[in-house]
């Protein structure tokens, strides 16, 4: 099983930030490579749409409102991976806010290290989307 993370600091405080990207639905709010979230079953899955026309469908696997995090699992993606576990964490961070996207899978297809790139690039890009949303 391979793993991937991106972690980035962000001036605003940790509840600013959580508001933003806690919700499951809200990845259009603040990702550009998203276009598009549909949920259904209850809130539970998300159907998205990737900005070259893919289609991405996630299931919501735990959410911790107080703790500031959640984790999902991929059900059908375009990407080289299997078993998929992804975690979207906020933590407070001095005056600010210390945001953690990590994951882990199996690669299909491809070597880890190209799957792990092709995540850290994911992850690192759409954290610096999310960081842009709070200029200093």
């Amino acid at each position: 099983m391979a793993t991937a993370s991106a972690t980035i600091d962000i001036p605003a405080s940790a509840d600013q930030v959580w508001q933003l990207i806690g919700g499951f639905n809200t990845l259009p709010d603040w990702l550009p490579l998203i276009t598009e979230s549909t949920l259904t079953d209850g809130g539970r899955v998300r159907s998205l749409k990737i900005a070259d026309g893919g289609v991405v469908i996630e299931r919501l696997q735990t959410f911790d409102n107080a703790a500031m995090t959640y984790s999902y699992s991929i059900e059908q993606a375009p990407f080289p991976a299997t078993d998929y576990l992804a975690t979207l964490k906020v933590e407070a961070q001095g005056q600010g806010a210390r945001v953690t996207w990590s994951g882990r899978f199996t690669a299909l297809g491809v070597s880890d290290e190209e799957v792990v790139a092709l995540f850290n690039g994911i992850y690192q890009g759409g954290l610096d989307a999310l960081r842009a949303n709070y200029p200093t």
